[in-house]
C-alpha cells in the first residue's frame, strides 16, 4: 500500500507584512507559485477549492489549475471541491478533460457539494433541489468519465443521446474522487458510482470518521464493488514544533471555522 500527500488551498485573501490586503490577482499568482515550490520539493497533489465568495480567490480553480501544469512536470492537479451540483457536469468534464490532456494525464477531480451556498444563488439553483441536483449531476459526470458514448436523461438539465463530448480523455482516463463530509448515504453513493471516496475533514477528532471507511467496505462487498484507493482531507499546519503550530494557526483557524456551515 502507498501512500501520497498532498496540499490543498482556497486562495484564501490575506494580509501583506504590513498589515494590508492581498488583492485576489495576487493572491491568485501566489497560489500558483506555492504549487511550484510544492512540486520541486516533492508533494504529489496540489488541490484547489471553488468558492464565490471574497474571503477567497479561486472561483475557477481548473483555470489555476492549467496554469501551474504549465509550471510543473510531476504533481497531480485537482480541484478541491468542484461544486458539482451548480455546475454543469457537461462543461465540467471537458474543463477537466482539456486539463488533463495539456498537465499529460496529472488532472484528478474531487466533486462534491461543497461547504458553503453562495454558488446556489449565484447560478440561479434552488436550495430546495440540493439533493437532487447533486445526485443527477454527479450521475451524468460519471457517465461521461466511464463512456466515451453517453445517453442520460433527468429532471436538472437536458437529457442526452448518444453524445460523444469533447474533448475525449486518453486512454488512461482520468482519477474522480467525491467529497464526502459525513453522511453515510454520500459514502453508499460512491460505490455505486464506482468513484473514488475523499473523507472531507473540516475539523474535529479524525477517528470520528473510522465507521465510514468500515461502511465503504461493506458497500463494496454488498455492490460487488472493487474497493479503490481512500483519501483523506484534514486541515493541518506545518511548523518547527506542535506548540508553535498551534499558536501560529490557532486564531486564523478559529475564525474560518467559523465561516464554515
Amino acid at each position: 500500500m502507498s501512500v501520497e500527500l498532498g496540499l490543498d488551498t482556497f486562495g484564501d485573501v490575506t494580509k501583506r507584512a504590513d498589515g494590508s490586503m492581498k488583492r485576489p490577482d495576487e493572491v491568485l499568482r501566489d497560489v500558483v507559485e506555492q504549487a511550484v515550490v510544492a512540486d520541486q520539493a516533492g508533494v504529489d497533489f496540489i488541490g484547489l477549492g471553488e468558492h464565490h465568495r471574497p474571503d477567497f480567490a479561486i472561483s475557477a480553480p481548473e483555470i489555476v489549475l492549467a496554469a501551474i501544469a504549465g509550471r510543473t512536470s510531476r504533481i497531480k492537479l485537482g480541484t478541491a471541491v468542484t461544486v458539482l451540483s451548480t455546475d454543469d457536469p457537461v462543461r465540467a468534464f471537458q474543463r477537466f478533460s482539456t486539463l488533463n490532456a495539456v498537465s499529460n494525464g496529472r488532472a484528478e477531480a474531487i466533486v462534491g457539494r461543497g461547504s458553503f451556498t453562495e454558488s446556489y444563488p449565484l447560478f440561479g439553483f434552488d436550495m430546495a433541489d440540493y439533493d437532487t441536483l447533486f445526485e443527477e449531476r454527479l450521475d451524468l459526470f460519471a457517465a461521461l468519465v466511464r463512456d466515451p458514448e453517453v445517453t442520460w436523461s433527468g429532471e436538472t438539465r437536458s437529457g442526452l443521446t448518444k453524445a460523444r463530448v469533447q474533448p475525449p480523455l486518453g486512454p488512461d482516463g482520468m482519477v474522480v474522487w467525491v467529497g464526502v463530509g459525513g453522511s453515510p448515504e454520500s459514502v453508499v453513493r460512491v460505490v455505486r458510482q464506482d468513484l473514488q471516496l475523499m473523507l472531507a475533514i473540516i475539523g474535529g477528532d479524525p477517528g470520528r470518521f473510522l465507521p465510514y471507511l468500515d461502511l465503504y467496505q461493506r458497500a463494496c462487498t454488498q455492490l460487488e464493488r472493487t474497493p479503490r484507493p481512500v483519501g483523506v482531507h484534514s486541515p493541518g499546519f506545518v511548523a518547527r514544533t506542535d506548540a508553535e503550530a498551534r499558536d501560529l494557526l490557532w486564531p486564523h483557524y478559529q475564525e474560518m471555522f467559523g465561516r464554515i456551515g
